[in-house]
């Protein structure tokens, strides 16, 4: 089953969106580069929000980091996901940002595959403060097969 069918399947919205401040998903050579998608969950991961909570925010940036690049390349198909940066807004002795960004790493395994096209570099750091008070920030890179 294709990644795109896949996401359809999990109920994602791939619906179109319209133009924003910033370009949300540009295509540069063979490769889409995603802006940072934030979370709706709001607050402090070690400070009120548990991992499991920051792990449903993450998973929901990368929902929407699908979302723009099917905007931008039409499919989520003949994709492999390069790299993930993600950012989280973390109580100051909050060391679990990397189970935090699972959420994000296991959607794109189960689209694209665990040891295949979404096994990808990632860093999962922690801030002391996102946009709008985010639990969530995450920006991807994919290459175009």
């Amino acid at each position: 089953m294709s990644a795109q069918q896949k996401a359809t399947d999990l109920g994602i919205d791939l619906s179109d969106q319209p133009n924003g401040y910033l370009n949300l998903c540009i295509k540069s050579g063979n490769q889409l580069i995603t802006s940072g998608h934030v979370s709706d969950i709001k607050g402090i991961l070690g400070g009120g929000l548990s991992v499991e909570e920051g792990y449903k925010a993450a998973r929901e940036c990368a929902e929407k980091i699908l979302r723009s690049v099917r905007n931008t390349h039409g499919t989520l198909d003949g994709l492999k996901v390069v790299k993930l940066l993600g950012c989280v807004y973390s109580a100051p002795d909050f060391t679990d940002q990397h189970l935090v960004i699972n959420g994000a790493s296991d959607l794109f395994h189960e689209l694209y595959g665990k040891d295949g096209d979404g096994y990808h570099a990632r860093s999962a750091l922690g801030f002391a403060a996102l946009p709008t008070g985010v639990a969530v920030e995450v920006e991807a890179v994919f290459e175009i097969l």
